[in-house]
């Protein structure tokens, strides 16, 4: 499968946005670990599917806009999968914790299981793994940084801090 790429710049510096034929792959850090999403044959590109995400995200970062519609195509394992669909049921502008998610999944004792997959989440933003924090309320472990998290919590958030 090959995959099509395009750059994002935002308010959290330069974004690569990633799209298979089915959907949104990947949206990834200007600074990300270049094994956390492995993604393999990427052209340069824009396609529907870019343009759709390009134009959600510069409206959730305007601030018009709190739900994700552009179709998606994460590549994953079926627990990792388990947990993106969790992530993207947290309500925006909520967090929840590792254990909630882990309970919520019928598995109380899966945390680290959770937090690891929440780490490997190739779609930053629009599957929100930005809104798990620790079980103490404190910002935990992101991609992007925890610059990048309290800012996309922030502004979720209506600029109130947490």
């Amino acid at each position: 499968m090959a995959f099509v790429f395009k750059y994002l710049p935002s308010p959290l510096g330069l974004l690569t946005l990633v799209a298979s034929d089915k959907g949104l792959a990947a949206v990834l850090w200007e600074d990300d670990k270049p094994d956390r999403v492995p993604l393999k044959a990427l052209e340069q590109g824009t396609t529907p599917i870019l343009a759709q995400a390009e134009q959600e995200l510069n409206d959730y970062f305007a601030g018009r806009r709190t739900v994700f519609t552009v179709p998606l195509d994460a590549q994953g394992t079926p627990f990792q999968k388990s947990v993106w669909d969790a992530l993207s049921g947290i309500p925006f502008g909520e967090t929840r914790s590792y254990g909630q998610l882990a309970r919520q999944l019928g598995n109380p004792s899966a945390m680290r299981a959770v937090g690891a997959a929440n780490g490997r989440n190739p779609i930053s933003i629009i599957v929100p793994c930005h809104r798990v924090i620790g079980a103490s309320g404190k910002l935990t472990g992101f991609a992007g940084g925890l610059e990048a998290k309290a800012y996309l919590l922030e502004l979720e958030q209506g600029g109130r801090l947490l």
